[in-house]
């Protein structure tokens, strides 16, 4: 520097932080229901390694049904908030999810629902959650005879 001619050697050491969350279940069934009847599960999430403030939206899935036409029987609520806050220590409080599942049609599903910040990172890369309302394909018929 400022023409000396010595060498400087410069180590630089850290940790790399990726920003990711737990959930808890880490696994969701959701209990077979009758047509047109909701079912739902309530899901904490607990963020872990994030750097500033963030908030999570939900990508859910669209399913086929037998007859081609797609639906998404799902939907999410965040009835504290879907803001990740952090706090003076760098931690954030956990987030509480309810996820409902409803359909007029039978159909059974086995997938991931993707929960991404604001930042687009996919923070369900290694975790999925499952949802398994039914055992195999589930058809409802009513059980009410008249007489």
């Amino acid at each position: 520097l400022n023409n000396n001619p010595a060498r400087y050697i410069l180590t630089l050491s850290g940790t790399l932080r990726s920003p990711k969350m737990d959930f808890h279940p880490p696994f969701l069934m959701l209990m077979p229901v009758p047509l047109g009847v909701e079912t739902e599960a309530v899901v904490t999430i607990i963020p872990q390694e994030f750097l500033r403030d963030s908030q999570i939206r939900v990508k859910l899935p669209e399913l086929e049904l037998a007859d081609g036409t797609r639906t998404c029987p799902f939907s999410v609520e965040f009835p504290e908030g879907k803001n990740i806050v952090l706090s003076s220590d760098g931690t954030s409080d956990e987030l509480t999810c309810r996820i409902s599942f409803s359909s007029s049609k039978p159909m059974s599903f086995l997938g991931e629902v993707l929960f991404i910040d604001q930042e687009e990172n996919r923070l369900l890369e290694q975790q999925t959650i499952v949802f398994s309302p039914y055992t195999h394909t589930w058809h409802c018929t009513p059980l009410i005879k008249k007489l």
